[in-house]
This record gives structure tokens, sequence and C-alpha cells, in this order.
């Protein structure tokens, strides 16, 4: 993977958090995937089990996503670091105390992934922390 590869990727991500559509999801994940939504956690196992889990459905695992109301959220992020098929990237999730609403928490967050040949992530992990307000 190159940096405008996992750049791409990222933004897609964004894109599929927001539309909370199964398909859009899927497709950024290999059907093997491994996913975790913090470091400690046990993985979410396979694409099906994952669309699931973002979906808010419950899965296997046990994991299973809180959905965000529409329009009270947005995230960037970049990749800082690409070597081969593992990429880490950094950025921020935004939360809104409502649709157009003043900012209510930032959480800063840390990616790590490994990507397929095909350009879908198979391993997924995520670091975040609540930025202090002020």
């Amino acid at each position: 993977m190159e940096k405008a590869e996992v750049d791409r990727w990222l933004r897609a991500y964004v894109e599929a958090w927001k539309s909370y559509d199964g398909e859009q999801i899927g497709d950024l994940f290999s059907e093997d995937v491994r996913y975790r939504y913090h470091p400690y956690d046990e993985p979410v196992l396979g694409r099906a089990e994952l669309v699931r889990s973002w979906l808010g459905e419950a899965s296997d695992r046990g994991a299973v996503a809180d959905q965000d109301k529409p329009g009270t959220y947005d995230a960037a992020y970049q990749a800082v670091a690409v070597d081969g098929d593992v990429a880490v990237a950094t950025g921020s999730s935004t939360y809104l105390s409502g649709p157009g609403g003043p900012v209510e928490e930032v959480f800063d967050n840390c990616f790590v992934m490994r990507f397929d040949s095909a350009g879908r992530c198979r391993e997924f992990t995520e670091w975040y922390v609540r930025r202090p307000r002020g």
C-alpha cells in the first residue's frame, strides 16, 4: 500500500461510518477481517460480523457499536506511516451536541491497519483518547 491509497481508504471509512450502509462498510474489509474497537478487545471476526456490529446488530462475538445520529459527528484521519501492507493513521473524531450544534467531544485516534492485496483492510485496531476540554 502507498500512503495515498491508505488516505483514500480512510476517507471511504469515514463515509461508510456516516452512511451506515452495510455494503459500503463491507467493501472496506476483507472477508476474514479481524477488527478491534479497542486494543484489548477480542477481535470481531469476519466481514459479515463486522458489518452487523457496525450496524448495531447482535454479533456472535457480542461486540456491537452504537450508531451515531446523522449530522452529529465527523472525522478526519491520515496515514502517518506505511510499510508494505501495514499502515498507521492518526486523526480526530468530533461529536456535536446535535445536528449543527456545538462541539461536545473530540477524540484523538490512532489506527493500526493491515491490508490485503486488493486494498481491503484485514486487520484493524483502534486506540483513542478523549481530548480535554478547554
